[in-house]
């Protein structure tokens, strides 16, 4: 199947504001484009790319005084397939893991596995390890803490949403992340485009998305807090310990947003939108 996805991002600048923007689709999904991203900014200005120590992909840029827009548009290819799911996947012990996996058991900006520690082994220490434990872990978060897009805070830590009980996919994300590292569960946090495909479409603006990825059986699974269920056309933008590691903008300078659109949907070979309801069945 093909997929449409892409972003428009406005803000306003009182002075030349450098930024740093993550919001390119992963560096493994670019054999997958149909045609190459298309890029733009308004005002144009250069851009350059990089890599930071997580292999996402960063864009850095300045955007002059005044209204600014960046945008991107790509179309890929993808397998249609449902997140893979492996009921028999199973924990390793601290000393077997890889060292680029051990990593991801500690704590983080927004990721207190320390200060849910106790409470993590009282509810899921007696839970049978592996996938039906971390299983556990997303089905309490999901059901602990109430969605509300109204209350997104950049202030807010795993700890915070656990207490008022309230938070975006990013708390979700944060709160699962706690718990599953502080019972030596590697996992890391993911960004990136989630598309109402293979499911109803929701009455609500198109956003990026946050979820997990956990290390079982020698490789990662994804698992969604937020939605608590399989997907198809996951797009990855960017992965990290938490959301300080992956911001969508970074800018080095006050700005104030004034626009932002997400697309994300397939698509027939002539770019027409299509349906999501048709796939997956």
């Amino acid at each position: 199947m093909r997929i449409r996805i892409g972003h428009e991002i406005s803000i306003r600048v009182t002075q030349p504001t450098p930024l740093i923007c993550t919001v390119a689709p992963e560096i493994s999904r670019h054999r997958d484009f149909v045609a190459p991203e298309m890029v733009s900014t308004n005002p144009h200005v250069p851009i350059h790319n990089y890599y930071d120590r997580y292999n996402n992909i960063c864009r850095r840029m300045v955007a002059p005084a005044g209204d600014f827009t960046l945008r991107g548009d790509v179309t890929l290819l993808d397998s249609g397939n449902w997140d893979e799911v492996n009921p028999a996947a199973q924990e390793l012990r601290a000393e077997d893991l890889p060292d680029v996996v051990i990593g991801f058991l500690t704590a983080s900006r927004y990721v207190e596995s320390d200060l849910v520690s106790q409470e993590a082994w009282d509810l899921f220490g007696g839970v049978t390890p592996g996938w039906t434990r971390v299983q556990a872990i997303v089905d309490h978060v999901n059901g602990l803490l109430t969605f509300d897009y109204g209350t997104a805070s950049v202030y807010r830590t795993a700890a915070g949403a656990r207490q008022g009980g309230i938070g975006v996919c990013r708390d979700f994300a944060h709160l699962a992340l706690a718990y599953l590292r502080a019972l030596n569960i590697p996992a890391r946090y993911v960004n990136g485009y989630v598309g109402d495909i293979g499911i109803p479409k929701a009455d609500a603006p198109m956003d990026f998305a946050a979820w997990t990825e956990v290390y079982l059986s020698g490789k990662w699974y994804t698992f969604d807090p937020r939605n608590n269920e399989r997907r198809i056309g996951r797009v990855v933008v960017a992965r990290g310990h938490d959301a300080a590691d992956v911001p969508l903008m970074n800018s080095f300078g006050a700005h104030e947003l004034t626009g932002f659109t997400v697309w994300c949907h397939p698509v027939d070979e002539q770019g027409n939108e299509l349906d999501g309801m048709l796939f997956g069945t």
